[in-house]
């Protein structure tokens, strides 16, 4: 998901675009086809397997094959469109792109349909950065702040909106179509990218091309892809050594990365990150701070999403539906942060503030509402934590592109939106490691305060009864903490033994006891991410101190 393209300022002498607020609505297009398909694969994936199998690595690869690609290729893709011309590459990235959603549909076998998805990352790559230049070349500086100011709607809307259509489309089963449809919705959207980016956009391309840096190409491609996999696959598969060791490389690779980069601008090459961009404390700053937040913000969306749909037993589209009110207060908090640009880097830590003080009141709200929560009573919290949101994304981004001249354009897209997909894979694997890791004891611990009074109200005490406690307590542990969730643990084969010869009314209260204890354990190990996200966002106003006060000097 990157929005940052669109966010810069163009330079004061030039003229506005004419079409300027038609091309705008081409680039909208892409943004709501890259979200889309970053979100949709997490709601269709049981359904994918059931049609053309595979194992429970599927799931995940099916969202990491995208993530993996388009990290990599981000800052070659920007860079591209300084050295081709911007609007020719977000050309060739958009028919890619609907190219691969097109192979993704007609998949007949996991392998084919997780390599589509590559090629839907690598061409999303190629597209989505060239917003950047093109928004700087289009728009004047006044306007600047209401052209980025639509893409907040845009991605709040899209975010939430994806899950609830994909759940919606699979359900409908048009024509017989089932979970492709997810993929098929691109075409017309991809089309309309093409045609509209021919018709609309104006040519932009660096006044001065520089050569594509080959040797940069490859050190920034190999160190993405070796912190970045681990990354998205470490939690699965329980993270070996080997996990650490790929990230340590990366580190080192990245450090010889910019080393080299620097000592081919001082030869008078032309690198493929451009040195002086980590001159301007706003880029520098911005990076940092984006990488702390966009983690936060990733691993956030993921617990509440595992929270609602395994914890609270919602339905995706109920699920989808609950996150509604993130994305109008998005909107909100996008709007009002027009209104008070002028007070700067405050805008931005009064949105930290709000979005930590939202939630925290989802932790009161899980505290007064109990196992039975509902989306209405989630409603207050979650839109307070979208306003926070609003308020804070908008002068960042703004703040941190202000200063890229213009042949730095390809190099600052390329590596903030690499930034926003590595703190997008660190976050998930982070928090999502916490909340699964806390899990299967806190589902073992509400299993020792419920099931032993549910059990005897059955009937059942003494030895008879402490055999069920502790088998219901190492499924529940077991089953919460598995890496598939679709795998039954010996532990649950063995309490099922165990139950064959008990009573009905002993099975039953077995059967409620489990539910309400994970209920209970979901919602204990859902409350510490919710407070470990509130320290992050906590970093992110520390961290916010390095940028700058205003995103002009002249302001």
């Amino acid at each position: 998901m990157t929005t940052t393209e669109a966010l810069a300022g163009p330079p004061a002498t030039r003229e506005p675009y004419p079409l300027r607020w038609i091309a705008l609505f081409v680039l909208l297009a892409a943004e709501v086809m890259d979200l889309l398909d970053a979100l949709v694969t997490n709601i269709a994936a049981p359904s994918i397997r059931a049609d053309i199998g595979g194992s429970a690595s599927v799931i995940q690869w099916l969202g990491a094959a995208y993530t993996l690609a388009m990290a990599v290729g981000l800052i070659t893709g920007g860079r591209l469109g300084d050295i081709v011309g911007r609007r020719r590459m977000f050309i060739i990235g958009a028919l890619g792109f609907t190219a691969g959603s097109l192979l993704c549909a007609v998949s007949q076998s996991p392998e084919m349909l997780i390599a589509s998805r590559g090629v839907q990352g690598i061409f999303g790559a190629v597209m989505l950065p060239q917003g950047l230049g093109l928004i700087k070349e289009m728009f004047s500086e006044k306007e600047t702040a209401k052209a980025f100011g639509m893409f907040g709607p845009v991605m709040g809307l899209s975010s939430i909106g994806g899950p609830i259509l994909a759940g919606w489309l699979i359900g409908a089963d048009y024509f017989g179509t089932g979970w492709r449809m997810i993929f098929l919705i691109n075409l017309p959207l991809g089309l309309l990218a093409v045609a509209g980016g021919l018709r609309f956009l104006p040519e932009s391309r660096s006044e001065r091309p520089p050569r594509l840096d080959l040797v940069g190409v490859v050190l920034a491609a190999v160190a993405s892809l070796l912190i970045v996999y681990p990354l998205v696959q470490g939690r699965e598969l329980g993270w070996p050594a080997w996990t650490f060791v790929s990230m340590a490389a990366a580190v080192a690779i990245f450090g010889f990365f910019g080393w080299y980069e620097s000592r081919k601008h001082r030869a008078g090459g032309d690198p493929l990150v451009v040195p002086s961009l980590f001159r301007k404390r706003g880029f520098t700053g911005g990076l940092i701070v984006g990488m702390v937040f966009f983690s936060g913000m990733a691993g956030f969306s993921l617990a509440f999403s595992l929270y609602t749909q395994l914890g609270l037993g919602y339905s995706p589209l109920k699920a989808g539906l609950t996150g509604v009110p993130l994305s109008i207060g998005m909107i909100i908090g996008f709007g009002l942060a027009q209104a008070v640009q002028r007070f700067g880097r405050k805008v931005i830590h009064f949105g930290v503030v709000v979005m930590a003080a939202g939630v925290a009141c989802i932790v009161l709200t899980l505290h007064l509402a109990g196992l039975e929560v509902s989306p209405w009573q989630f409603a207050p919290a979650v839109g307070l934590s979208g306003l926070g949101m609003g308020l804070l994304m908008a002068p960042f981004f703004d703040t941190v592109l202000a200063g890229v001249d213009t042949h730095e354009t390809g190099s600052a897209s390329g590596a903030l939106t690499a930034v926003q997909q590595l703190g997008n894979a660190l976050g998930v694997a982070v928090l999502g490691t916490l909340f699964f890791g806390v899990l299967g004891g806190h589902v073992a611990q509400a299993t020792d305060t419920v099931a032993p009074k549910a059990i005897a109200a059955a009937g059942m005490s003494g030895p008879a009864q402490d055999r069920l406690v502790a088998a219901l307590r190492a499924c529940g542990h077991d089953r919460a903490s598995a890496e598939d969730a679709e795998a039954v643990p010996d532990s649950c084969v063995r309490l099922t033994g165990e139950l064959r010869s008990a009573p009905a009314p002993v099975q039953r209260a077995v059967a409620g006891a489990g539910a309400e204890a994970a209920k209970r354990g979901f919602g204990d190990a859902m409350k510490i991410t919710l407070w470990v996200e509130v320290g992050l966002l906590g970093l992110t106003f520390l961290t916010a101190f390095l940028m700058p006060k205003r995103a002009r000097p002249e302001e």
